[in-house]
């Protein structure tokens, strides 16, 4: 990607999802390259990517520019959650006060199809108040630092599924699987028989590996509350995929090699 006389040009990735993973593979065999993944630590054992890791938070925009400049990074990629808008946001400031492009990198949402019953939602506190009119045995699938929304729905019995254990607050008659995606749609289908499942919650997400429980929930005649996505901040340019951040990279610095 640039002179093989040049400094290795350095990719900070926003990691933590299959997709930055999948980047930071693409990206970590470019020996024009250095790439870094960060990760929020917010995982107990995290999926470590290829190429250099840090784990834990900048310290707000001001620190997240401060890295920026101290370790010369070239690119910024905001690969993280379509739901973590805070660091996409931080990562819009962090870039624009550091000088630094930055694309984030985002999935497409999920899309409702024929026989879906979906209840979109601006927020997890619009989902709770939506559940007690929908049913009253919930399969929540938001993840576990947002139970805190569903902890005074003391009627309604949750099935929560997350990568680590929740911590209080949370709602008081809750069963928690532990779990990590990809998962099958056979899998889903007898999730949903053995726990009488009446309504799934979950934020669009768009992830592929996590799909499977619209299907069985759309078979099974269950409601789905879904939590739309926040906005990523303006003028921040998107990629749909890995493949797309890649070709991003690579104009970016044939461009500057030819200034």
């Amino acid at each position: 990607m640039n002179d093989a006389a040049c400094p290795p040009r350095h990719v900070l990735i926003l990691g933590g999802t299959t997709e930055a993973r999948r980047l930071a593979a693409a990206l970590a065999v470019e020996p024009a390259l250095r790439v870094t993944t960060s990760l929020a630590g917010r995982v107990a054992a995290p999926r470590l990517p290829a190429g250099e890791v840090r784990i834990g938070g900048f310290g707000g925009p001001e620190g997240q520019a401060r890295w920026l400049r101290e370790h010369a990074v070239d690119a910024l990629i905001d690969a993280t959650h379509p739901f973590a808008d805070t660091i996409s946001h931080h990562a819009a400031l962090a870039a624009a006060t550091a000088h630094v492009p930055l694309l984030a990198l985002r999935r497409p949402g999920w899309v409702p199809g024929p026989g879906d019953s979906w209840h979109q939602v601006a927020s997890l506190d619009e989902a709770a108040a939506t559940l007690p009119a929908l049913g009253t045995r919930i399969f929540l699938t938001t993840g576990r630092m947002g139970l805190a929304h569903f902890a005074h729905l003391t009627d309604l019995w949750f099935l929560v599924r997350s990568v680590d254990a929740p911590e209080p607050p949370h709602p008081p008659r809750m069963t928690t699987l532990l779990d990590r995606g990809p998962f099958t749609l056979d899998g889903e289908r007898q999730l949903l028989r053995d726990h009488r499942i009446d309504v799934l919650v979950t934020k669009d997400s768009g992830a592929a590996a996590t799909a499977a429980k619209l299907t069985a929930a759309r078979e099974a005649g269950v409601p789905v509350v879904v939590v739309r996505r926040p906005p990523l901040p303006d003028g921040v340019p998107v990629a749909a995929d890995p493949d797309e951040a890649v070709q991003w990279i690579r104009r970016l610095f044939s461009e500057a090699n030819s200034r």
